[in-house]
């Protein structure tokens, strides 16, 4: 019976540890993450778990700690923070990508180019038919994310500056939904990540000084003439850094951030 014993703790002994990381937040981030991981689990003895349900969730989810690192298309509110701080949690944040925020519409729509005052104006209700802005006869359904979306915040901020989204808006929980229904919906136009872009709906070229109206691309992004262009984080908290390290050094790293291009996001540096 020792000897059983003694076998069995050696080969306790010879086998890796073997780590698991949670990851939960943007859906922008999502598709980013979820590669990244797959080619980190291929050289590590780490098996990491990517999950969406936006920003918010995210956040709230390292708040509770259900989640090791949240992914977050926007920066952490000052509520959120005064919220971990009085739960005693250093927070640490890291920019891993940017991306360009693409407004798209139903590829039969005749309109190309807006202006930001006549995107707010959409969003916000006060136009209410392609008419109006140089399309067809008919009737504007806007698309957005949920209110948990750092997305929804994004747009919201620097698009309709802080301006309220029209009490009608089609809420989606995710943005492969939002790309589904604008792509079905004649009248519809929505926001999307860049990487999420596909031939099943046309993106607007966007204007915020009137005059030059430029394609939501991953080189205008990077040239910077693109006007709505964000960063990407990751937060997670500064005890478990050391748990974290290797999966977000692999993310910054020259391989990591290859992945960040590949998918459709602009890398740090390039």
């Amino acid at each position: 019976m020792k000897k059983l014993v003694l076998v069995a703790l050696m080969v306790c002994a010879l086998v890796p540890s073997f780590q698991a990381q949670k990851l939960k937040g943007s859906d922008t981030v999502l598709p980013l993450a979820q590669k990244e991981a797959e080619s980190f689990m291929k050289k590590s003895k780490t098996s990491v778990t990517v999950t969406g349900g936006g920003s918010g969730v995210g956040i709230s989810a390292l708040m509770d700690g259900t989640t090791e690192i949240a992914m977050a298309s926007r920066k952490m509110k000052f509520d959120e923070k005064v919220k971990c701080q009085e739960a005693g949690k250093s927070i640490v944040e890291k920019i891993i990508a940017y991306d360009a925020l693409a407004v798209v519409v139903n590829p039969g729509n005749s309109v190309s180019k807006l202006t930001r005052e006549q995107l707010e104006g959409i969003f916000t209700g006060k136009i209410k038919n392609w008419k109006e802005v140089g399309g067809s006869d008919l009737k504007i359904i806007p698309y957005s994310r949920e209110t948990s979306s750092g997305t929804y915040e994004f747009f919201k901020e620097h698009v309709l500056k802080n301006k309220n989204y029209v009490s009608s808006i089609l809420s989606m929980p995710a943005t492969g939904a939002i790309i589904q229904s604008v792509s079905q919906t004649k009248g519809a136009i929505g926001y999307v990540g860049l990487a999420y872009l596909n031939k099943d709906v046309k993106p607007i070229h966007v204007s915020f000084d009137g005059k030059k109206f430029v394609e939501p691309s991953l080189e205008n992004a990077m040239n910077k003439t693109y006007p709505v262009v964000r960063p990407l984080y990751f937060y997670y908290e500064k005890k478990s850094e050391a748990k974290n390290k290797a999966f977000i050094d692999f993310v910054l790293s020259a391989e990591g951030q290859k992945i960040v291009d590949q998918v459709g996001y602009v890398p740090l540096k390039k």
